[in-house]
């Protein structure tokens, strides 16, 4: 294995591959450098003399400028780089090749099809409760439905989608988190759904359940425990009519081209933009290619990297919609007065991660180079097959919520550092770096660290494979360990 890599060769740092020691000298480009100080695993150092305020160069882009002269040989970090980002850019249309073939997909997985002609790689049984005061209620149904049923097949699992809200909210808050339970209830991984209610509640059942608009009506079910004198009995009666509408569910051969999948990261390090994400880039790409779904999300890590996915805007108006997207949660930022490019966090800059344009480089890469067929609005489901952007923040709770909601059936989900963390929907951990999945194959699936040994083509099968035998039902740690949260974007006032 190499001690260094060069991304890039317009690059002028490259990123330690082994902790290293000062003194140590390595080999690059036919040439010896000597280390001048520790250098940690997936941290850089300078491989050309960089001048103060020159551009440093990494994935052959700036990621920032360095704040006085760095020589060959030393640590290039947050102690020597700024970023070069500052407040709302404008942007002009300049697409590349939009050349993009789909071809008859030889692949398919086993899924459910559901009488809307939607499709599940999950046949589960939910109760979405529409304010956070039923939570502890919807718990007890479930647990009295499992007792007295004894077992829960064909359904594959039965959990409460709890959260805090649905009540005291106003404005956008308050449509939010209409909007994502919403979403949830309508989600094709759900057999079975009990929409559970209170009574008093501003997200009261009865305009939810105007919002639904056309539902199975075997399959999805209301409460309101007020109306009711003994709501745990009601609510098990319920659930008992949705279990008997699912008796005869199955899986049957589905077309690789009705996947969607979710592109999310979390805890990156120096490695996620030479293993993990590029690994999600190539899978992305292959999706795409067999007329399949792919969405990327976490728009201030898509700061600094944003005119890579507008060059690729399948149109002018899609490249509009992302200008939209990039510069509305830009002023989402000043409107609460707080910095823009407030980013990379402790962990990342622990893992190597120097500055937003260092991010958001290795970020955008998890969606390969395919058109942008469609941006999404935050609580929007997906209208267009192909590669789709999404409104949702960085946090790793919130965006992966935000793409379960959007349609997508799993959420690929890379990490440097670890998470346990899992949506409501199957959340795939891919390690950028092999030491991580060794240490926690309890949270890790998947292991992109190898790409750096292997070859990176039989990597991408070995993960097709993967992916298709998830889609399939297998399982993965987030659901064996239960780890199943659902977070919903706050932006309001709180009565």
């Amino acid at each position: 294995m190499k001690h260094i890599l060069q991304i890039n060769e317009k690059d002028n740092v490259a990123v330690v591959l082994k902790d290293l020691q000062k003194g140590e000298t390595i080999q690059i480009r036919g040439e010896s450098i000597l280390l001048k100080e520790d250098v940690q695993r997936g941290h850089k150092i300078a491989i050309d003399p960089i001048s103060d305020h020159e551009h440093i160069i990494k994935y052959g882009f700036p990621i920032g400028h360095a704040t006085k002269s760095i020589t060959v040989g030393e640590h290039v970090h947050t102690h020597n780089i700024r970023t070069n980002l500052k407040g709302v850019q404008t942007y002009e249309y300049k697409p590349v090749n939009l050349c993009q073939h789909v071809q008859q997909s030889k692949y398919s997985f086993r899924g459910y099809r559901r009488k809307s002609g939607q499709v599940g790689i999950r046949n589960e049984l939910w109760i979405v409760p529409t304010v956070g005061c039923v939570n502890g209620i919807a718990e007890k149904i479930l647990q009295r439905f499992e007792k007295e049923i004894g077992h829960i097949y064909p359904f594959e699992n039965a959990l409460v989608l709890k959260h805090s809200y649905g009540c005291s909210q106003l404005g956008d808050d308050h449509a939010y988190t209409r909007t994502i339970l919403l979403d949830a209830v309508q989600h094709a991984n759900a057999g079975g759904v009990l929409v559970l209610g209170l009574g008093c509640e501003n997200n009261n059942l009865y305009d939810f359940k105007k919002s639904l608009g056309d539902y199975d009506e075997e399959r999805i079910k209301f409460l309101i425990t007020q109306e009711v004198s003994d709501e745990i009995e009601e609510g098990v009666k319920l659930l008992k009519d949705i279990y008997e509408a699912a008796m005869y569910d199955e899986r049957e051969p589905i077309p690789l081209s009705e996947l969607k999948i979710g592109l999310k990261c979390g805890g990156s390090d120096g490695f996620s933009g030479i293993t993990a994400n590029p690994l999600l880039g190539k899978f992305s790409d292959f999706l795409v290619s067999q007329g399949g779904t792919t969405v990327l999300t976490e728009v201030p890590e898509m700061f600094g990297a944003e005119t890579l996915l507008m060059e690729r805007a399948a149109n002018k108006e899609i490249f509009d919609k992302t200008v939209h997207l990039i510069n509305d949660f830009k002023e989402y930022f000043l409107e609460h007065k707080q910095p823009i490019y407030e980013n990379p966090s402790p962990g990342n800059k622990a893992g190597g991660i120097t500055t937003l344009e260092d991010k958001s480089l290795g970020c955008v890469q998890k969606a390969g180079t395919s058109v942008v067929q469609d941006v999404l609005k935050y609580g929007e489901r997906l209208h267009h097959q192909g590669l789709n952007l999404l409104s949702a923040p960085g946090n790793d709770l919130v965006s992966s919520t935000a793409l379960g909601a959007s349609g997508c059936h799993m959420v690929l989900f890379t990490t440097g550092r670890g998470t346990p963390f899992g949506t409501f929907v199957p959340t795939v951990k891919v390690s950028s770096n092999t030491p991580l999945y060794e240490k926690k194959p309890h949270w890790i699936d998947f292991n992109a660290g190898k790409v750096l040994e292997e070859s990176s083509e039989l990597v991408l099968e070995q993960f097709i494979e993967f992916i298709i035998n998830v889609a399939n039902g297998e399982q993965v740690n987030n659901e064996r360990n239960n780890y199943r949260e659902i977070a919903i974007f706050k932006n309001g006032v709180t009565l």
